[in-house]
């Protein structure tokens, strides 16, 4: 949560007026003390982010994460909409598939999910290109900002595609900025 990628995000997120709680599961934390586990079932990981948002208590919060962070963000958040407890979720990087897996899709609750949904992703993510994205069938309430040339972690290539991580990340934030202020005044 706190590695300089993260941090940047964060940054840029809150430089446009939004409070940024972040936090990791207990897998990325036991990382830290030299246990390199693979990551478990996203499944597993729910009851952790559900305490972590209960944690945060906030009216008219928005959910998400980066990468597996936003993918269980997606398995809690029709649930928590439904209570009134968020207002939309925020995926940055969604992982629709493993890379170089495009047929273990990652996107059936995503194909009805009701809540309010801004996914930002890089146009050559090894989790989901455009091209690929493009072909699912996902619901009406999932925008996209697709960032030219980005990578996972939304960073492009600047020699092809003349964009530099920094432009993305300012043109995500201004995404998100505007993506909060129309779902939380709904």
């Amino acid at each position: 949560m706190d590695s300089s990628g993260m941090t940047a995000l964060a940054e840029v997120i809150a430089g446009q007026g939004l409070r940024v709680a972040r936090f990791e599961f207990g897998y990325m934390a036991a990382r830290r003390n030299g246990k390199r586990r693979p990551p478990p079932k996203a499944e597993l990981l729910i009851p952790e982010y559900a305490a972590a948002v209960e944690a945060i208590g906030a009216e008219q919060l928005i959910i998400g994460g980066k990468s597996m962070g936003g993918r269980v963000a997606s398995m809690v958040a029709d649930e928590l909409f439904g209570e009134g407890k968020i207002s939309g979720l925020l995926c940055l990087g969604y992982p629709f598939h493993p890379p170089n897996k495009p047929d273990k899709l990652r996107t059936a609750h995503l194909e009805a999910i009701r809540t309010p949904t801004l996914i930002c992703q890089g146009t050559r993510d090894p989790f989901g290109t455009r091209d690929e994205v493009k072909t699912y069938d996902l619901a009406e309430t999932i925008e996209f900002l697709w960032l030219e040339d980005g990578d996972h972690d939304l960073k492009p290539r600047k020699t092809i595609s003349g964009f530099s991580a920094a432009d993305h990340l300012r043109t995500m934030a201004k995404a998100v900025a505007a993506f909060a202020e129309r779902v939380c005044l709904t």
